[in-house]
């Protein structure tokens, strides 16, 4: 009996470290997916695009275009990525986190100038969700700034 006690702690508190630890705000792993995103954009790589966003993801572009479901996000930026062939970059300012499995990411969204068009400089949050221990991107909202505030 004197060793159930102990013994009942001890398990008590690995547990409660573990729960902790799965559900622990992650600002690395949210910036992350984002570079992922950035990167397999720059690819053209569908595969590595699609791994990326939740089945429902959903998108609004800067133009008004809705985007809804995997397949049609992973689409969708391919085509806009031919269309505007300018190197992109996404430089997370803030991440939140509303609950330990959800997080919120701001940043500048830059599409760099070519030959034949100017740089474009824009706004993007994305909603990332953590499930079975993995990052996913659920939403990706982009608009041209109204002025040059930060977020």
């Amino acid at each position: 009996m004197r060793m159930i006690l102990p013994l009942l702690l001890c398990v008590t508190g690995v547990l409660t470290a573990a729960q902790g630890a799965r559900s622990a705000p992650d600002d690395a792993g949210v910036r992350d997916v984002v570079r992922k995103y950035v990167d397999a954009r720059e690819r053209a790589d569908a595969t590595a695009l699609a791994a990326l966003f939740t089945e429902d993801a959903d998108q609004l572009v800067s133009s008004g275009e809705w985007r809804r479901g995997r397949a049609a996000l992973v689409q969708g930026t391919l085509a806009s990525s031919k269309a505007n062939s300018g190197a992109r970059t996404i430089a997370i300012q803030t991440v939140r986190f509303p609950s330990p499995d959800v997080a919120i990411a701001d940043g500048e969204y830059t599409i760099a100038a070519t030959a034949t068009a100017a740089a474009r400089k824009m706004w993007t949050s994305f909603v990332i969700v953590r499930s079975g221990g993995s990052w996913r991107i659920s939403a990706i909202r982009n608009m041209l700034p109204a002025s040059a505030s930060a977020p």
